[in-house]
Parts: structure tokens; sequence; C-alpha cells
């Protein structure tokens, strides 16, 4: 049976280096927990003090260091961590789902506008549909971090969406990853159409909503 030497240096050197990461991904996981407890707070004040509560869902992630080795790899991004955190800005993730359109930019309004978040690139595609029929508000924010060794600011991808557009975006990737992005044309066409009749939707459940609104204010000032 034949010994390997043990080379007491590279495993400390490794060992080293997957401490980083995880340090690295923690301070991630911090600035998501962040923009949760934002939204969280949003939510409770909705619920207590308005007439009702327009966030429906909240769901966050996190890459996992497989999905970020190899986007930097795609991206052709040095595999430093100063790098990595200036070109991948997805590492941390929040979803909103609200019920309306209108809540959407309202939300995202309320959120942005804090002290401690600064917005470093918004994406409308709601105002502006992607050509496949996607539809959401994308936003990467920076948010301060406290630790230990003093304050970090932590980007993280917020989308914001109605619950149509989750619905449409959730049956969307899961065709896509079906047939491995070579979706045929007319699924493509098919989806495009729903995409619209998802908007459609929105519109007529927001104007059932107000009206419905409008007619228990009138009931209760009666």
């Amino acid at each position: 049976m034949t010994t390997v030497p043990v080379d007491d240096a590279a495993i400390a050197e490794a060992r080293q280096l997957r401490d980083a990461f995880q340090r690295f991904l923690r301070e991630y996981e911090f600035g998501m927990r962040e923009v949760e407890t934002k939204i969280s707070i949003l939510r409770d004040e909705f619920t207590h003090m308005h007439a009702y509560n327009p966030i429906e869902h909240v769901k966050s992630r996190l890459k996992t260091p497989d999905s970020i080795v190899e986007k930097v790899a795609r991206r052709g991004v040095d595999a430093d961590f100063d790098s990595i955190r200036a070109e991948i800005t997805d590492i941390a993730g929040v979803r909103i789902t609200c019920s309306f359109e209108s809540d959407v930019y309202r939300l995202f309004n309320l959120f942005t506008t804090q002290d401690d978040v600064t917005v470093r690139i918004v994406k409308d595609y709601i105002a502006n549909p992607k050509p496949n029929g996607y539809r959401s508000l994308h936003a990467i924010v920076e948010v301060p971090v406290f630790l230990s060794t003093g304050p970090v600011a932590v980007p993280v991808e917020v989308q914001f969406r109605t619950i149509a557009m989750d619905f449409w975006a959730s049956l969307e990737h899961k065709i896509h990853y079906k047939f491995d992005g070579r979706v045929p044309a007319h699924l493509v066409q098919s989806l495009t159409d729903a995409s619209d009749a998802a908007q459609e939707l929105d519109k007529r459940m927001e104007r059932l909503h107000r009206e419905a609104l409008e007619i228990n204010h009138r009931v209760i000032e009666a």
C-alpha cells in the first residue's frame, strides 16, 4: 500500500480559501436578511394599519458556490472576491410577489426610498417586457451589513412582480428547462400570448379590486 505524503501547507491553504469563501457568502446572506426584514416590517404595517396588504409572497435565495463559479467562468470574471463582488450582483436575491401592478411600484418606492438603501440598477420589464413576454421589476440595491470588523455594503437583487407575472415566469422557466433552452417556436409564441393574457388579467383584477373598495367605502359612509 502506497502512502501519499500529506502536504500540511497545501491543506492549510485550502482551508483558508474555504473559510474566506464562507465569510464572503455570509455577507450576502446577512444582506439578504436585511432586505427580508425591511419587507417584513412593511408587510406587518400594511396588515395592521391599512385597508389591505399588497404583499402576497416573499421568497429569498442565495447562489450556491457551484453556481457562482459557473457564472464567473461564463462571464470571464477574475476569480478574486473583489472582482466577483463588483461583477456578480445577483448572488443574493429576494423576490416579492404583490397583488397588483400598482402595488409593485408602490412597494418598490417605499423600499428604495429608505435612507440606508442605495439603488444601483433598475430594470423595468413591466413597462418594457422582454421579447418572450417576461414581466417583472428588477433592482440591484446595496444595504449596509454591520459586522464586527465594520460595515459592509452588500448588493442584493430584488424582484417585484404580481401573482400573474410570477405564475407565468415559473411556467416559462419549467418549459425552458425541459427543452434545455431550445424551445420550439410555436411554444415560444404561445408563452408570449399567455404573457399578454396574464397582463390583461392583472389589469382586470385590479379594476375589480378598486371597484370593490369604492363600494365598501360608500357602504361604510352611508
